[in-house]
């Protein structure tokens, strides 16, 4: 567990932050306010809040503290996908688990934080954090033993800086002495004295960063110590001590304190030994941590009998405290794992139910959807129905009348038969009778009587033409095709007068009506009596003109009147219109509208013969 705290130095270190604790307290008084006044729907200024917050607990080893904001970080981010911002949370928290002895914690928290930035762009800062975990990967397999793995993220790390934008020069020479320590820890002597004397060389660096200077000489006299080469000693103990008085590294100065110890020590100069392990207490003792732990059992070393006791009781009774406390630290970071983990757990959940929730809803929209398009589908299916229903009526109807005007036809031709048959045989030949009487009183031969009898058998002749005549014409058949244009003749007659207009009728004789089909004529008769009918709703018309032609076969319809005319534009959307649109379309015909304000209308249909 050795050199701990000292690597979470470096880790200080290697992110630049150097600021004293008054003003770190100041800093966290004023993200706190800032905190308490900000909305609560700004989540993500909220956790960038609280992870600034957990960074300066961190950078000063309060990682009881820093952990909890850093975790209430993390949720917020996690829970908006916020990846970069994560990872660089999920380091803080990482580098708190290592400071508290929770490695195998510390290495699952670094590598799931590494995922999320490998599948990041590679920016400069995504680089910077990259080199981070590493490093702090680097530091928790050198705590577990395992230096091979701790060499291998250490040269990643260092690797990874030397590509970065920046002045990165100390953080490099950082990166070089963690990868000496430990060659150091691995018993590589000569690999770790290259790393040092090249780190050693660099004057620069040196110069720029004198705590880089005292850490690194300081290791690298301890390298010489371990492999017995002792002959620049404790020359460069004192030499790296003096460096760390001069830049006011107390931390520093504490391991170099107990590395001079031990030598004085193994050589036997009690004094100077006990002289520098005291002082080194002296300093770890305001932070309480491994390092006071090492000096009170390098001092029960040094000294003997009670006193030797008495530390090595302190040391007992601290390594105690600090295990417990460190326990009831990973604890307490578990705990809130635990809870962090059955948030994300109730946050899936409530995902899960949203989604479901969603699709249920889209599956009930499109069953509504479907069950509209349904039933708008049978509504239309009713209505064509009925349609198709109301033309079977009206050729019915229509039918009807024609056998209706058939049989008032063939009841008209048997009595002009029958009176025909009358006049012919009763009446006719009574007036031949008489005639023939009148004949035979001609043997009377006064003139006046046989002028007055010629007179009368005259008139007689004439009566008996003209009856022979009206015989005759009631004899003949009626006009063929004279039904169709009778009942539009009635159709008009009845409608001018319910409707008070006075009408002219054009009928072309050319038509012959008996050829037509009785659906086209059922249309022409309903065209006709809606047109009538919107003359005298609509067009106030006095008068109204309707012809009947046919050209090259196909008839013609022309109806106009005197009316007020209107805009046939607005006038499009009526039902109407429509119905005579759809007539005429079931035609294959055209229909042609003209209209004057106050002038009048004039219709002009066209349409082909549709025989029977």
């Amino acid at each position: 567990m050795k050199n701990l705290i000292r690597y979470s130095l470096l880790l200080c270190c290697f992110l630049g932050i150097q600021a004293q604790t008054e003003q770190v307290s100041e800093k966290i008084d004023s993200l706190k306010n800032t905190l308490s006044v900000v909305k609560s729907t700004d989540s993500i200024f909220k956790a960038k809040q609280h992870y600034k917050i957990g960074e300066l607990y961190r950078k000063y080893l309060l990682s009881d503290s820093a952990y909890i904001h850093f975790y209430t970080a993390e949720k917020i981010f996690r829970q908006y996908n916020y990846k970069f911002e994560m990872a660089a949370t999920l380091f803080g928290i990482a580098v708190c688990q290592t400071y508290d002895k929770d490695y195998t914690g510390s290495e699952s928290t670094s590598i799931e934080a590494i995922t999320l930035l490998e599948s990041l762009n590679e920016t400069n800062d995504v680089k910077k954090y990259k080199a981070y975990i590493n490093n702090n990967l680097g530091i928790v397999f050198n705590e577990l033993g395992l230096y091979e793995e701790s060499i291998k993220y250490h040269k990643r790390a260092l690797a990874l800086k030397k590509d970065l934008d920046g002045d990165f020069e100390r953080s490099i020479g950082l990166s070089e002495n963690n990868i000496a320590f430990a060659y150091k820890n691995s018993e590589q002597y000569d690999l770790a004295l290259k790393v040092y004397k090249k780190i050693l060389s660099n004057t620069t660096l040196l110069k720029n960063h004198p705590d880089v200077h005292a850490l690194a000489l300081g290791n690298y006299a301890n390298t010489l110590y371990l492999s017995n080469n002792l002959k620049e000693l404790p020359g460069l103990y004192l030499k790296a001590l003096s460096i760390c008085d001069s830049t006011n590294d107390t931390y520093n100065s504490i391991i170099i304190l107990q590395h001079l110890a031990e030598y004085y020590y193994d050589f036997n100069q009690i004094d100077s030994a006990k002289y520098y392990a005291y002082k080194a207490k002296s300093i770890s003792e305001v932070y309480n941590n491994d390092d006071l732990l090492k000096s009170l059992l390098l001092i029960s070393k040094i000294e003997t009998g009670s006193v030797s006791n008495k530390f090595l009781k302190d040391y007992i009774t601290l390594s105690d405290s600090l295990e417990r406390s460190e326990r009831l630290k990973r604890d307490k970071f578990a705990r809130i794992r635990y809870e962090t983990n059955k948030i994300e757990q109730q946050n899936v959940q409530i995902a899960k139910e949203r989604m479901w929730l969603l699709i249920i809803s889209i599956v009930i929209a499109l069953a509504s959807f479907l069950l509209y398009l349904v039933i708008t589908q049978r509504n239309k299916n009713i209505e064509l129905q009925f349609i198709q229903k109301q033309q079977e009526t009206n050729e019915e109807i229509y039918n009807l009348m024609l056998s209706q005007n058939e049989s008032v036809e063939e009841a008209r031709d048997l009595e002009k038969k029958r009176i025909s048959q009358e006049l012919h045989d009763g009446v006719l030949g009574r007036l031949f009778g008489t005639r023939l009487s009148l004949d035979s009183l001609n043997m009377n031969n006064s003139e006046e009587a046989i002028k007055t009898r010629e007179q009368y058998i005259d008139e007689l002749k004439t009566i008996e033409d003209d009856i022979r005549k009206v015989s005759h014409e009631l004899s003949s058949e009626f006009v063929s095709g004279s039904g169709f244009a009778d009942i539009i003749k009635t159709l008009i007659d009845t409608q001018a007068l319910t409707y008070n207009l006075k009408y002219k009728l054009i009928h072309d004789d050319d038509i012959t009506w008996d050829l037509v089909g009785n659906k086209m004529k059922i249309h022409i008769y309903r065209i006709i009596q809606e047109t009538l009918h919107n003359i005298h709703k609509h067009a106030k018309a006095s008068e109204v003109e309707i012809s009947f032609k046919l050209k090259n076969n196909v008839i013609c319809l022309m109806i106009s009147d005197n009316g007020t005319g209107f805009d046939i534009n607005r006038a499009k959307s009526g039902i109407g219109l429509k119905n005579m649109n759809s007539r005429i379309k079931e035609l294959n015909g055209t229909i042609n509208i003209k209209s004057k304000k106050n002038i009048g209308t004039q219709v002009n249909i066209e349409a082909p013969i549709h025989q029977i």
